[in-house]
């Protein structure tokens, strides 16, 4: 329906080969959402309620990273999500929406997706994009998350994540700045080899990386990143080495006593379609866990030994 000061509704629906209560988990719980939605690169909760929260969302669009705030209401009794961003970005007056699970048998389920929204002045020419871009968006988006979702229901045993901490004497806000700083890295890292990094808005980056492995061998990656400020930097590397469907972490700097306690996680989904003949899963974990643990901790004893040394 559409008219002066009314909003237009559109739903989009697919059908998932995971359980309904499964499904309704992962899209709640927003920690997941960089594994699930290919476009997220990182979600923080600014307000936390029961059942109503606010969450601001990074993620790419159009080759170019994004943020904003939505407000939900969780109803886990209905496996019903309703959502609504606060401002959207013009020339959409107004974005809202839900999420409906309907459980088909105990395996499988119909995720529906709903939307309504209003155009600017109610512009025809506008509503006309608007609606475009929300049924090509909202098409690909359930195709992409029906691939997620059946995988991450199947992939637990695929699926890891894991810490390395050093503890440094130094303030939060100049390791921050050592991790925040890539592209001096690769001045101040032996395994980088060349490095290219792109801040269209602080604390959006776009950071492109040329690794040397411990054979000599390199490898280039790209991950989109966002820093807030001596707290946290998030990440999701969107070209993946062969062994890794998926690759998401973070560094945070947490004060502690007189120095900062920084860590470096990571979370990995494997690629059972590139495991070479003879390596089992326990063998890939441990393959792919040795380099990047071995690349983050000696990123972190880095910055010790610069923290340390402006103090």
């Amino acid at each position: 329906m559409t008219g002066a000061g009314r909003s237009s509704e559109v739903e989009h629906e697919i059908t998932v080969a995971a359980p309904a209560a499964a499904v309704y988990r992962l899209i709640a719980e927003v920690e997941n959402w960089p594994r699930i939605f290919p476009p997220t690169i990182h979600v923080e909760h600014v307000e936390r309620g029961e059942t109503e929260e606010r969450i601001r969302i990074w993620a790419t669009a159009n080759g170019e990273v994004r943020n904003w705030v939505s407000r939900r209401v969780l109803d886990p009794a209905a496996l019903r999500i309703e959502f609504r961003q606060e401002v959207s970005p013009p020339p959409i007056a107004s974005m809202g929406g839900a999420w409906v699970i309907e459980p088909r048998g105990e395996t499988a389920c119909r995720l529906r997706l709903l939307h309504d929204y209003r155009a600017i002045d109610d512009d025809p020419a506008d509503l006309a994009r608007i609606a475009q871009a929300v049924d090509t968006n909202s098409r690909s988006e359930l195709a992409a998350l029906k691939a997620n979702l059946e995988a991450a229901t199947r992939a637990e045993e695929l699926t890891f994540s894991f810490e390395d901490t050093v503890r440094i004497d130094a303030s939060a806000q100049d390791v921050f700045d050592f991790v925040n700083e890539a592209d001096r890295w690769a001045e101040r890292l032996p395994h980088v080899a060349s490095v290219r990094l792109d801040e269209p808005a602080p604390g959006l980056q776009t950071l492109e990386m040329e690794t040397r492995a411990k054979d000599g061998s390199t490898h280039v990656t790209k991950s989109y990143r966002v820093c807030l400020p001596a707290y946290k930097i998030a990440y999701k590397q969107v070209t993946l080495p062969a062994l890794m469907a998926l690759h998401t972490g973070y560094w945070t700097f947490r004060e502690s006593g007189p120095g900062v306690l920084a860590s470096s996680q990571h979370t990995v989904v494997l690629n059972p379609d590139n495991l070479t003949d003879g390596m089992d899963v326990d063998t890939a974990k441990k393959l792919v866990r040795d380099a990047l643990s071995t690349n983050s901790t000696a990123t972190l004893n880095h910055a010790k030994s610069h923290a340390e040394a402006r103090r």
